[in-house]
């Protein structure tokens, strides 16, 4: 689930940037203090940043802006978010643009997000797509540990080379892993890796030839029939471009997606957090300003 850049590297093209190896990480901690969610730790090493924080919706939900703003991701990047969400808590963490893995003459580019959310609390994680660059090589992880009755809900969309100039992606990879923990037991792990070109971009089984794919996922300890079958309601905007589907585990709820438009794949992951944010949370979906500049 990838962080984006503010703006492009000065002196550099979109394929090939001036500079390497970044080493950042941003550490932030969210508290509640009687009715109010607030950013009450902060710590960053290097170009990673929170741009500001919000009450949109008024005191209870606490609303981060992550930035990296050197302008994108590029070999030999190290990138490290980690969260403590603490009880009774509610932080909501977006991004302001896409994000961008540029390619790479052979260094991977890293990005990990740990994130602890105390009893009581909720985490969102809602960020805008990333374009992973043909040549590219990507690697991203997830860890989120949720305690007690805690609550997370996430997404991530993923664009394969750059559709709109006729970029497809034929060399590089993408690997992704995310882990999801309660109470120390594992509740749902997945690993997904994409070689540019490769049998899995390409078969049915995989993405089916399709440049974007995306996967929301909502963690709780109950997921209730009724909020099942509304998701399983709604449907893409663009159902004739994307494909999707929905389905339940224990305490957890997978959507995926597949297709040419991400902005399809937004609406429909925005679709769906309208309906379980209010179930699992007792908000209704406002989304972030910032999605619309």
């Amino acid at each position: 689930m990838a962080i984006p850049a503010a703006a492009d590297r000065s002196g550099a093209t979109a394929a090939e940037p001036a500079f390497r190896g970044w080493d950042a990480r941003l550490e932030l901690g969210f508290e509640r203090r009687l009715d109010r969610s607030l950013l009450a730790r902060r710590m960053h090493r290097g170009p990673l940043a929170v741009q500001k924080t919000l009450h949109p919706e008024g005191p209870g939900v606490c609303q981060a802006i992550v930035l990296h703003p050197p302008g994108g991701i590029a070999g030999g990047d190290r990138l490290a978010l980690a969260l403590d969400v603490g009880a009774g808590a509610h932080a909501q963490l977006t991004t302001p643009g896409a994000a961008k893995w540029y390619r790479s003459t052979g260094a991977a580019a890293c990005q990990t997000l740990d994130a602890r959310v105390g009893a009581g609390a909720a985490l969102e994680w809602l960020p805008q797509e990333a374009i992973v660059f043909d040549r590219a090589v990507a690697r991203t992880a997830t860890v989120v540990t949720l305690e007690g009755d805690a609550v997370f809900i996430g997404w991530d969309v993923v664009c394969l080379g750059r559709a709109a100039s006729g970029e497809r992606f034929l060399q590089g990879s993408y690997r992704q892993r995310f882990e999801l923990r309660r109470d120390g037991a594992l509740v749902w792990v997945e690993r997904t890796v994409i070689e540019g070109g490769g049998a899995v971009a390409a078969s049915k089984a995989g993405l089916n030839a399709c440049p974007m794919f995306g996967t929301f996922v909502v963690a709780a300890p109950v997921i209730a029939d009724e909020v099942l079958a509304v998701c399983r309601r709604v449907a893409p905007i663009d159902a004739e471009a994307t494909e999707a589907a929905v389905t339940r585990l224990p305490g957890v709820l997978v959507a995926r997606c597949r297709g040419t438009s991400p902005e399809a794949a937004r609406q429909w992951f925005a679709a769906l957090w309208a309906v379980v944010r209010p179930a699992l949370c007792g908000r209704a979906a406002v989304p972030p300003r910032i999605w619309n500049t």
